[in-house]
Parts: structure tokens; C-alpha cells; sequence
């Protein structure tokens, strides 16, 4: 009798401890535990801890809270100004509600990962170019906007949203390049301008200055020569300025000395042929000697001169002692 006692006590003992290790459950802390008995959702989510179920009737079901970093997968596609794009994005979400995340979606993970990259291709088409490179700020905030509406039904909320990469077409990069670096010309060319237009204004009030102080000059040439000495040169250029000259020949010049005029040189006196002067001119007036003869006596100067007749004489043709008219051969 006893030994059946102990015999039940033993078997009694051991169903409980198989009941007990049937219906124990640990959920860990950064889970929740979401119980459905004969295929129906219970009300209340098991909390972290120990927790009891009732063994071949209810199944447990643990739902990781955490936040879920993951990656989506490079989209294709084609900005509002025409240019072909690819894109790749990372997005951070977690459950909120354990209940919804099991029973209103299959898989919330696969759920979220598909609308991402749905909602990363329709937010490529609105966008332009620059925004992508620029202004991604905003556009992450339109990317987390149109993921979290739906995902709220699922018990999910995202958290943050983030573009990664921006991947261009060459031809697209060599053309930002030529952009960029025509800016950055365009730019330091005004720098440049700007920089000469400030000199030159600082050169005028120098000059100003100086014309005012001639010392000021001097001093400005001692300290350009005391510049150029100090590099160590073989060769030294000492400029001689022109008023130190002029000083000079003010000093030179006594106070009761009168100024000598220069002296002009002399004009030369106009002759009637330049090439072929006549021997007969008059240096005076630059007439020839009957000219002046003519002018001097009333006639008229541009009259027509007969020319003189020569007296008879004997004939160059014949030789001394032949008589006139004989034909010497």
C-alpha cells in the first residue's frame, strides 16, 4: 500500500514537473510575447520575465522590439530634369505594437523593405538633380513620411531614413566637373578684380600722399633698396629718380643768377632747287641774279627770258687759219 503511495506520488510529481517545463516560458527584455490559444489572439502582451502558458493549447510567440537597421537595395531610376540615376538608401524602423507586427502583416520586415523601395523610386522621379546632391535633408524627410503612413497599420514605426549614395552616369561627372571648375574660375576671377580694384584704390591715396611729401618718395625708395639687399643679391638696381635730379639743379642754380634762355638753332634758308642749287642765287632772297635783276629794273619776273645771241666768230668745226666759209673734211 505504501509502496503504491509512492509509486502515484512519484508519477504525480513528474506530470508536474513535465507540465511546468511544457508551460514555461522566458521572454527576453527586449522582446514581447504575444499568446494565441487555439489559433486566437489573447488580450495582453506577455511582458519580459518568466510567464506560463498552457501546454499543446497556447503558442507563444516572441516579437523583437529593438530597432532594425536595414539597407535597401539600389533603385533605378529618372530625376524630374531627365537624368538617370541610381540611388541606395538605409532605413531604421522598430514594432511598436508587438499584436499588429504579428497579426495584421505576413512579414513586417519583407512589408517594409518593398514599400522603401517603392517609395525611394517615386521620390527620384520628383525630385531634380540637385536635390538628390544638395538638398537630401528634405528629401529624407519625404521618404520617411511615405514609408511611415502605411507602416503605422502594422504596428512599425520608422525611425529614420537615410540616402546613401547617389550614383551618376560619366558623361554627367564630366560635366559637373567642367561646371564646377568654370565657377570656381568665374570666382576667383572677381576675387582677382576685386583684390586689383582695392590696390588701386590704396596706390591712388599712396600717390596722393607722396605728391604732397616728395620725402615720403625717398624714404619708400630706401626701404625698396633695403628690401632687395636683405635676399643676399650679386646685383643690386639702384633707380635714380627724377626728382632728386631736378632737386638738384634747383640747389646748383644761385639765388641772384639769372636763367640763360637756351639757344635756338638755326633755320636753314629755302633755295629754289633742293637737288641742283643755282651757283647765280642770291642767299638773301634765294632769287637767281637775273631774276633779281628783272625784279629790280620793273619787268615782270615770270615773263619769258629770250636767250642771248652769241657774236659771230669763226667756226669750232675749222681749224686756225682756214677762211670763213671753207669746208674743212
Amino acid at each position: 500500500m505504501v509502496e503504491d503511495l509512492v509509486a502515484a506520488g512519484v508519477a504525480a510529481g513528474s506530470v508536474v514537473v513535465l507540465y511546468a517545463a511544457a508551460a514555461a516560458r522566458v521572454v527576453k527584455q527586449y522582446e514581447r510575447g504575444v499568446v494565441l490559444r487555439f489559433g486566437r489572439l489573447r488580450t495582453g502582451v506577455r511582458q519580459p520575465g518568466f510567464t506560463m502558458i498552457v501546454p499543446f493549447v497556447d503558442r507563444l510567440h516572441k516579437v523583437n522590439m529593438q530597432i532594425v537597421t536595414m539597407p535597401v537595395p539600389a533603385q533605378d531610376g529618372i530625376t524630374r530634369d531627365n537624368v538617370t540615376v541610381r540611388v541606395d538608401a538605409v532605413i531604421y524602423f522598430k514594432v511598436i505594437d508587438a499584436a499588429d507586427a504579428l497579426i495584421r502583416v505576413e512579414d513586417y520586415r519583407f512589408a517594409v523593405s518593398q514599400m522603401a523601395q517603392t517609395s525611394l523610386r517615386s521620390i527620384i522621379g520628383k525630385s531634380d538633380l540637385d536635390d538628390l546632391l544638395s538638398n537630401r535633408e528634405k528629401l529624407n524627410q519625404g521618404l520617411e513620411l511615405m514609408i511611415d503612413s502605411p507602416a503605422m497599420g502594422w504596428g512599425v514605426q520608422i525611425d529614420r531614413v537615410e540616402i546613401k549614395d547617389v550614383s551618376l552616369p560619366e558623361t554627367m561627372k564630366r560635366s559637373m566637373a567642367r561646371q564646377a571648375e568654370a565657377d570656381r574660375e568665374r570666382r576667383a576671377r572677381v576675387i582677382n578684380a576685386d583684390a586689383e580694384l582695392q590696390a588701386s584704390k590704396k596706390l591712388a591715396q599712396a600717390a596722393g600722399v607722396m605728391a604732397e611729401q616728395p620725402a615720403a618718395l625717398q624714404l619708400r625708395l630706401l626701404q625698396t633698396v633695403v628690401a632687395v639687399a636683405a635676399e643676399k643679391n650679386s646685383t643690386l638696381v639702384l633707380p635714380f629718380p627724377v626728382e632728386l635730379l631736378r632737386f638738384l639743379e634747383r640747389a646748383a642754380q644761385q639765388p641772384g643768377e639769372p636763367k640763360v634762355p637756351p639757344v635756338e638753332p638755326a633755320k636753314a634758308k629755302p633755295t629754289l632747287n633742293a637737288q641742283h642749287p643755282d651757283p647765280d642765287t642770291d642767299p638773301d632772297t634765294g632769287l637767281g641774279t637775273a631774276t633779281a635783276s628783272a625784279t629790280a629794273a620793273g619787268m615782270d619776273a615770270d615773263a619769258p627770258v629770250e636767250p642771248a645771241t652769241a657774236p659771230p666768230g669763226p667756226d669750232w668745226r675749222q681749224p686756225p687759219g682756214t677762211p670763213a666759209g671753207t669746208d674743212s673734211f
